[in-house]
């Protein structure tokens, strides 16, 4: 079983002076090549270090050979983490997005509650769309790629062909049930560059993961996927998502307690979203006593000795937080091609900027980007989910995304909150 260790206290310390020793004599070649100048390649390291320490509160995991700071920061010294390191060379526009999740297909087995998908209906996109546009990220600098379904094993060949294109240059993380998994496509996938294997585990007990998921097979179908991974290497991670609930009753401790029993390098806390399934009845209220309640529950086994062997957790709640990231949305720092091809602001967010199967990726890409400049602090999906309901309902709509030209409606005027002061720092402030 490949070996996974959370890097705490002291090793912690000495790690981050390694890595930021490493950054500097990495990237000097470029000022000597005369690529960039002296000036902007101090500027381009107090970035670099600034946006670092933005994620320092984070449990750091070294996972085989590689150290990853945050979830959605590939492993150092990865080439992956050096592609995305290079977002802040560029200084006369908008800082480059790293990180796509992208959807192959939105066929699944099961009927999770707080599915997303749940009103995407449709067929899946032909895959070389997406393909193509997986190639054009890669170009501009995209380093760790997210995909999922649906069950994305259970459309194993578009699967195949999205990490073949993809390969070792960036990080591949696929979200999976464990439907359709094999040895033989693990090992097949873990050749062409899989990084990881993100399961569902929304409950440490069998009975209500099967309920949550509505099939009595989920929680056997994820301990045999689990089981599939650790036996070649693989490693495993989990995404859950809690109910307001679960951070007062015990479950959440509990569930911490079984993704360590999993021997799991790290768990995403999703908030509940009021977003596919749930887009009109909701998700329930999070108030700020309950953020703070999350918080406190995340810090205290992300940086209490006590818990240093448990996984490291990353917490939307916490990233999206206006003193972290804000919203990274959009293509700020990522985004969303769901199974039908069309381009979201995030997998929460159930608007389309257009669809790759009726306009040119790059057109698309750029629409978007532009209505996220400068990035805000605003949780657009919630803001907006009842705009979204009304929209939908008096149009008559039986699919989600809303269509480009009612997603205008949405997104012409819409507010977006204060700048983020992270990226204010870094784009102006900096320069």
């Amino acid at each position: 079983m490949m070996k996974i260790e959370n890097v705490t206290g002291l090793r912690k310390v000495v790690f981050t002076t390694r890595m930021k020793l490493c950054l500097l004599l990495y990237y000097l070649p470029e000022m000597f090549k005369g690529k960039i100048s002296v000036r902007r390649y101090i500027l381009f390291l107090k970035r670099l270090l600034y946006f670092l320490s933005k994620v320092y509160h984070n449990k750091f995991v070294k996972i085989g050979s590689a150290v990853r700071p945050g979830l959605y920061i590939p492993g150092f010294p990865s080439k992956a983490f050096f592609t995305a390191c290079r977002k802040f060379f560029v200084f006369d526009e908008k800082l480059p997005c790293t990180t796509v999740l992208i959807s192959v297909t939105s066929a699944c087995r099961f009927k999770c509650k707080h599915c997303y998908q749940r009103n995407d209906l449709g067929g899946d996109v032909d895959i070389d769309l997406i393909i193509s546009a997986a190639q054009r990220l890669k170009e501009r600098g995209v380093a760790f790629f997210n995909i999922e379904g649906g069950e994305p094993f259970l459309v194993y060949d578009r699967l195949k062909k999205l990490c073949a294109v993809i390969g070792k240059d960036a990080e591949i993380w696929v979200n999976s049930t464990g439907d359709g998994m094999t040895l033989d496509r693990l090992r097949e996938l873990k050749q062409l560059g899989l990084t990881a294997v993100m399961f569902s585990l929304h409950s440490h007990e069998p009975q209500k993961l099967n309920a949550f998921m509505k099939s009595d097979k989920a929680w056997d179908t994820l301990v045999e996927g689990i089981r599939l991974c650790h036996s070649i290497d693989v490693p495993v991670a989990f995404n859950s998502c809690l109910m307001r609930d679960d951070f007062y009753n015990g479950n959440f401790e509990k569930l911490m307690n079984r993704a360590k029993e999993f021997n799991a390098c790290l768990i995403q806390i999703i908030k509940p979203k009021s977003a596919g399934a749930w887009l009109e009845s909701g998700a329930g209220v999070f108030t700020v006593e309950d953020l703070g309640k999350v918080k406190e529950s995340v810090r205290k086994y992300n940086q209490d000795v006590k818990y240093k062997d448990y996984p490291s957790i990353s917490a939307q709640i916490i990233e999206e937080d206006a003193a972290v990231f804000g919203c990274t949305a959009g293509g700020t720092d990522r985004f969303y091609i769901n199974a039908k091809g069309d381009v979201q602001p995030c997998e929460f967010l159930n608007i389309s900027f257009g669809n790759i199967a009726q306009e040119n990726f790059d057109e698309i890409y750029n629409r978007m980007r532009s209505y996220f400049q400068p990035p805000g602090e605003c949780w657009l999906c919630e803001k907006y989910s009842s705009e979204i309901v009304k929209l939908s309902k008096e149009n008559n709509l039986r699919t989600l995304p809303l269509n480009k030209n009612l997603s205008q409606r949405i997104y012409a005027n819409w507010r977006r909150g204060n700048q983020t002061e992270m990226y204010k720092q870094i784009e102006e402030k900096l320069k």
